[in-house]
């Protein structure tokens, strides 16, 4: 009997324990997320105002953030955020080396924009049809 209460309180503390990590992980990334956002901030106004490259950095930041605290409130990773993350990071990248890109670099990543966005549609619909509530 006393061997199954030391497994169980074990197991009770290793489960707080683990808790208490997972809420500092989330505020150290949740910190970093504020930092590199300010860090932004500073350097737009160094330059002297934003360029497109500047807001789209910003609205990744701003969708990171969002997750975080998403997770923070659900204990669920919201895969969309993800997905809107990274179309936001390829859009940055078509707007800033549009110039440069050859055509088919071109037509890869907007191929890529287009695909993200149907696995958000396919993901909200699924979400919406397939509710586990």
């Amino acid at each position: 009997m006393k061997h199954y209460l030391l497994d169980k309180n074990l197991i009770e503390f290793g489960n707080k324990m683990f808790e208490a990590m997972h809420l500092v992980g989330l505020f150290v990334i949740g910190t970093a997320i504020i930092w590199a956002s300010w860090t932004e901030v500073f350097h737009i106004i160094e330059a002297g105002g934003p360029k497109i490259k500047d807001v789209l950095l910003l609205f990744i930041y701003l969708e990171l953030g969002a997750m975080v605290g998403i997770y923070f409130k659900t204990k669920r990773l919201p895969v969309r955020y993800l997905i809107y993350i990274a179309v936001t990071a390829l859009t940055r990248v078509l707007a800033i080396d549009v110039k440069e890109m050859s055509d088919i670099h071109m037509v890869t990543l907007t191929g890529a924009i287009l695909l993200l966005g149907v696995a958000i549609l396919v993901r909200r619909i699924s979400s919406t049809r397939f509710s586990e509530n």
